[in-house]
């Protein structure tokens, strides 16, 4: 009976340590030396299993390596291999007894491959080891294979450089005709990637035959729409040529070639064709012309481990929001150092010519740009590349710029050259320059005075700048408009976003335009424009004029300097002038003489004089009365001032013995549109 009991004893630890085996696995140590021996033979790469391997028998045989890690052994770069922390493989029984294993299912568990990152091209490349003629297809098939938490590594030891594509899953499906289906998705920089390939291989050997193939990728940091396209691939030794591209980018289609050789440093040359290309840009947020220029570090190193050569033509180019129609882009990169030329870029009824260098081979990266715009509208190009849209007009212009940094703040800091641009026949929107000269009487200004409502019409405005060290200065600042005129120099500092200009502004009291005999009227003193770019402050040039701005005032007007010069004779012989009186005259006599001679125009000579200096009255009580308007933001009007007709009589008395004709009333009502028209840009809040 005892021995019946430790019999059955021993029979049920036997059926425990087979369950368990089972389950779990034979420990195979012997077969570790068969699989790398195998592997070797096979492909010419070298296998380590260093966490050992095992055989499962439960659910299906299979396969499981611990450990694993796989490199050529000829290659010289010990950073180039593969690991995996396991990999687990499903064998059909059947296809071990032939001697051809049929692997079910694949599991690669954590891979990592490491891939070098090299500087220059190798002139004789080692060739990757080809298995023995005959054997590779006849080793082995696979059905599925899974990838799960894979990591691609780029790195050079040498330059301290490493890039990773993270969390790699991905799964391969190959049925019974060949056809391969990979789909995955992955992390780059922390941003998603999805891919999808579809592809039919021929029989082996597939070298320089045609394998169709359809891609799909989304990628939403490199490609604002997801990517498809169809192409015949073939391999020739490391090049892989990709000829007979068409597909389309979101809604856009394009066609074209591409090849890759990847024997060391990956070349890479193609020729795309689109009828879009649409490139994202940061749009900038309002107030980011206050804000100082980033510090961060923009790395763009990765241009140094990889050449191009490369043409790119689009019907459509859309840069940010900005479309340029059409456009041909050739750029070629060597050694790190990008050159990139587009010639003949339609831009918004002009045209555009220029050319990028970009060289990173050293530790500070340099930048050299050279740019020719010619007839371009201003506003949509300004406005959809750089979110400016206060100016307007025909825009021409000549930059030759050149740089150096890490960061936007050191390349705006370190910019050198020269620069020219003219605009033509437009207006500066959002700024009524003529309002802002008139409001200088009262106060100085904080800021550009903004408002949607507000515009200034220009014939020319234009400037040339000398760049060194992100100090770009100019001496001909130069505007004119209908209403307007002003001439200055100064500094603008773009590193720290400051500027510094010395303005001489002038009223212009004609709708003629510039070509007119009569002088515009001036301020009558310089004004000084400096501060932050987005928001200066604005003021006449004089002395104590921002430590006491009342008393700097009182001394102005005191000078006789008001706006329009010495005791407001410059508006009174403008409005004259404009009125038919002669121009130039400011005395009370002189506007009768011209009045008498022009008996027909009751409106002319002395009375003009006598309008001009009610105005200039009204224009130097800016500061001392809400209800004489002026500089005063409370929306009234300058002109109807209830305090001036009590000096009216005094002024306009020799101009009443003029004969009074009743049909004066209508044609002085018709002579002063024009007056009406001046007034009404020059003084409207």
């Amino acid at each position: 009976m005892k021995a019946l009991k430790l019999a059955g004893v021993a029979i049920a630890a036997v059926i425990v340590v087979i369950a368990l085996l089972l389950v779990i696995g034979i420990p195979s140590g012997f077969l570790t030396a068969q699989i790398q021996e195998r592997v070797e033979r096979e492909t010419g790469y070298k296998l380590a299993i260093n966490g050992g391997a095992k055989i499962g028998l439960w659910p299906s045989l299979n396969i499981t390596l611990n450990d694993v890690t796989l490199q050529n052994p000829n290659d010289r770069d010990i950073n180039r291999h593969f690991a995996a922390a396991s990999i687990e493989a499903d064998v059909t029984l059947a296809s071990l007894w032939a001697g051809k294993p049929q692997i079910t299912d694949l599991v690669i568990i954590r891979p990592v491959a490491n891939l070098p990152l090299r500087r220059e091209r190798d002139r004789e490349a080692n060739p990757p080891p080809k298995p023995a003629a005959g054997k590779t297809s006849e080793a082995f098939s696979i059905e599925h294979i899974s990838i799960t938490g894979g990591t691609i590594v780029f790195s050079n030891l040498r330059d301290r450089v490493e890039r990773r594509i993270e969390t790699v899953n991905a799964d391969i499906t190959i049925d019974s005709d060949r056809k391969v289906v990979l789909t995955g998705s992955a992390r780059r920089d922390g941003y998603p990637l999805k891919f999808e390939i579809k592809a039919a291989p021929p029989a082996p050997p597939i070298e320089r035959q045609n394998i169709p193939a359809d891609i799909k990728i989304d990628a939403p940091d490199l490609l604002r729409t997801p990517l498809t396209a169809k192409a015949e691939v073939r391999l020739n030794g490391s090049v892989v040529m990709i000829n007979g591209v068409t597909g389309a980018l979101g809604d856009a289609a394009f066609n074209g070639w591409a090849s890759v050789d990847l024997s060391s440093k990956p070349l890479v040359k193609l020729d795309l064709d689109f009828q879009k290309l649409a490139v994202a840009m940061t749009r900038s947020t309002g107030s980011s012309a206050g804000q100082p220029w980033s510090s961060a570090t923009i790395d763009i190193n990765g241009l140094n481990y990889v050449d191009l050569q490369a043409r790119i033509s689009a019907s459509e180019l859309k840069i940010g929001d900005a479309r340029f129609t059409p456009a041909a882009i050739d750029a070629t990169l060597t050694s790190g150092v990008l050159k990139a030329q587009v010639s003949n870029l339609g831009a918004y009824d002009g045209n555009a010519n220029g050319d990028l260098t970009v060289d990173v081979s050293t530790a500070n990266p340099t930048y050299t740009m050279r740019a020719d715009l010619a007839g371009v509208r201003a506003l949509p190009l300004l406005d959809g590349l750089a979110d400016f849209n206060r100016i307007d007009g025909k825009m021409q212009a000549k930059v030759s710029v050149r740089s150096s940094g890490t960061s936007q703040r050191a390349i705006m800091s370190n910019m050198a050259g020269t620069a020219f641009v003219v605009f033509q026949d437009g207006a500066i929107k959002g700024l009524n320059v003529a309002q802002m000269i008139r409001s200088l009487t009262a106060s100085t200004l904080s800021g550009w005075q903004e408002s949607e409502e507000k515009a200034t019409d220009l014939s020319q405005l234009s400037a040339s700048f000398k760049i060194d060290k992100g100090q770009a200065q100019t001496t001909d600042l130069n505007l004119v408009g209908p209403l307007v005129k002003m001439t200055g120099a100064g500094t603008i500092d773009l590193g720290t976003k400051q500027i510094g200009f010395r303005v001489e502004p002038k009223l212009v009291m004609t709708t003629e335009g510039q070509g007119r005999a009569t002088d515009p009227v001036g301020l009558g003193i310089p004004v000084m424009i400096a501060g932050p770019w987005g928001s200066p402050r604005i003021y006449p040039e004089m002395q104590g004029i921002l430590d006491n701005p009342d008393a700097a005032y009182a001394k102005l007007k005191e000078m006789g300097k008001g706006l329009f010069g010495q005791n407001g004779g410059g508006l009174g012989a403008a409005i004259g002038s404009l009125l038919g009186g002669q121009p130039g005259t400011a005395g009370g006599q002189q506007g009768g003489a011209a009045g008498s001679q022009q008996p027909g125009n009751p409106l002319g000579g002395q009375l003009g004089e006598t309008l001009g200096n009610l105005l200039q009255q009204g224009l130097s009580g800016l500061n001392q009365s809400q209800g004489q308007g002026g500089g005063r933001p409370s929306g009234q009007r300058s002109i109807p001032s209830r305090t001036l007709p009590a000096e009216a009589p005094t002024e306009a008395a020799p101009a009443e013995p003029a004969p009074p004709i009743p049909p004066s009333d209508a044609t002085a009502q018709q002579d002063s549109q024009p007056m009406n028209e001046v007034l009404r840009q020059l003084f409207n809040r």
